[in-house]
């Protein structure tokens, strides 16, 4: 799950001849290790473990890094994929079509209990397909997101407290008209199609897509042996951090997962035909609405790309210590699933491995925070306006501050001086404004190679 917005070795061959590696579109071994390990060494990344799907159906794994114990990251090494979950959530949701079970264009208030309420825009109703396409008018978080532990934020968001906000909820534009990509949103869709099957998510789902792909090792609730093979997380300066755990919100990004796991995954996606679920994974594929730019459709869930003459179908994910990728080109029949137990993106990697035409990022600079007193701190706090109807609202928690964007979770910031202070969940920092007197009057927000003022309400 992206938080903040703007929320690999083992070597399998495929049976029969294969071309010359020289011929593969995606780099050699050897090169994505070179990749991989400049992020490792260069202190950005604890680890991140690569699989690679070739065009004749060869896997690879490359992987540096150490894992659990001590232990090499390898194939079999366990990450939280975070938002890579929603298309699980989607592909539950095209085999349930396919079954006849539900409809794209069905209600999401008619698979939840009576008594909820769930806003409504100009007499029309919130479907399944606005939730899967992220066009549902509802926000990225709900506003009642107050998590008792902000090392595990999710853990106690249930059914009831979601219902609530649902129900005293106010769609901002008219159901299906922009993208905004929503936690929430998918959240309540795969809460949704749960209720419909009579099970809890993790059951129906292992029964409709992971069991059926061979995914022993895709999992929420951790078996012993997966709890023994999983990479500890790290937040984007080196500290370990707690797992994640999500209630109601499961859908949106719950899994656990490994790459020899998320490798039958793609290859079941780049196969049509494939049984039990190609079809509806193809189903899925489909663009059906804008992904928020010119060049980038959605289908359920899976975002569509133009890139140099190519459509790549990717997602990302992000929970507090991992950052996650996945993609593949159905044209060129290749995939790749990137996997980090660290919060630094690893999104230029996936890309730049599936075109490479697109090049890797120059990777944030490293930071070092240093002790500010509380009565400095406290002159920051306050809130600051971006644009109407967004804000950074700062409050102080102890010896730091703590910055909430409107709807989204609170995230700490660390001073690198007394004025410029950075973030550890994204590449982004902040710096604080004063007048001749010396009264804190804005705040300049970085991030993107975009400085963007904000005023102090």
């Amino acid at each position: 799950m992206r938080r903040f917005a703007a929320l690999v070795g083992l070597l399998a061959l495929a049976a029969g001849p294969r071309p010359a590696r020289a011929q593969s579109p995606v780099p050699a071994d050897s090169a994505i290790l070179a990749i991989i390990r400049a992020r490792v060494d260069g202190g950005w990344n604890a680890g991140i473990a690569v699989g690679v799907i070739d065009a004749d159906g060869t896997r690879r794994v490359i992987a540096y890094g150490p894992g659990p114990g001590g232990k090499p990251l390898d194939g079999n090494s366990v990450f939280e994929i975070g938002s890579i979950t929603k298309t699980f959530t989607s592909t539950l949701l095209a085999d349930m079509v396919r079954r006849g079970e539900v409809t794209l264009d069905e209600p999401v208030a008619k698979l939840l209990p009576a008594a909820v309420k769930v806003p409504e825009r100009g007499g029309k109703q919130i479907t399944l397909v606005d939730l899967a396409t992220q066009s549902s008018g509802l926000p990225r978080m709900p506003t009642n997101f107050k998590p008792r532990d902000p090392n595990n934020p999710y853990a106690d968001y249930d059914a009831p407290l979601m219902y609530a906000f649902l129900a005293g909820y106010v769609l901002p534009r008219d159901i299906g008209a922009q993208y905004e990509y929503s936690n929430l949103g998918v959240g309540l869709l795969g809460h949704a199609l749960a209720l419909k099957s009579g099970k809890p998510y993790e059951a129906i789902l292992r029964e409709r897509v992971l069991d059926p792909l061979g995914m022993r090792d895709t999992r929420i609730t951790l078996t012993g042996a997966m709890r023994e093979r999983l990479a500890p997380g790290h937040e984007a300066y080196g500290d370990p951090v707690a797992n994640w755990d999500l209630d109601a919100l499961a859908g949106a990004g719950a899994l656990r997962s490994t790459v020899n796991d998320m490798l039958k995954y793609v290859a079941a996606n780049l196969d049509s035909a494939s049984k039990p679920l190609g079809p509806a994974m193809h189903d899925a594929h489909r663009p059906l609405r804008s992904g928020g730019s010119p060049t980038m459709q959605i289908g359920l869930n899976w975002h569509i790309v133009a890139s140099n003459g190519h459509s790549l179908t990717w997602h990302n994910g992000g929970t507090g210590g991992y950052r996650t990728f996945t993609g593949f080109d159905e044209a060129r029949h290749i995939g790749v699933v990137v996997l980090s137990n660290t919060s630094a993106s690893v999104d230029d990697i996936g890309i730049h491995l599936l075109d490479a035409q697109r090049p890797l990022a120059t990777p944030p600079k490293l930071r070092k925070a240093i002790a500010v007193g509380a009565a400095v701190l406290d002159r920051y706090v306050g809130e600051y306006v971006l644009v109407p109807g967004f804000s950074l609202t700062v409050t102080r928690d102890g010896d730091k501050l703590m910055v909430q964007p409107t709807g989204q979770e609170k995230n700490p910031v660390f001073a690198e001086s007394e004025t410029d202070f950075f973030f550890k969940v994204v590449d982004a920092q902040l710096t604080f404004t004063k007048d001749e007197q010396g009264t804190v009057t804005g705040l300049v927000l970085h991030q993107n190679g975009a400085n963007r003022p904000a005023r102090k309400k």
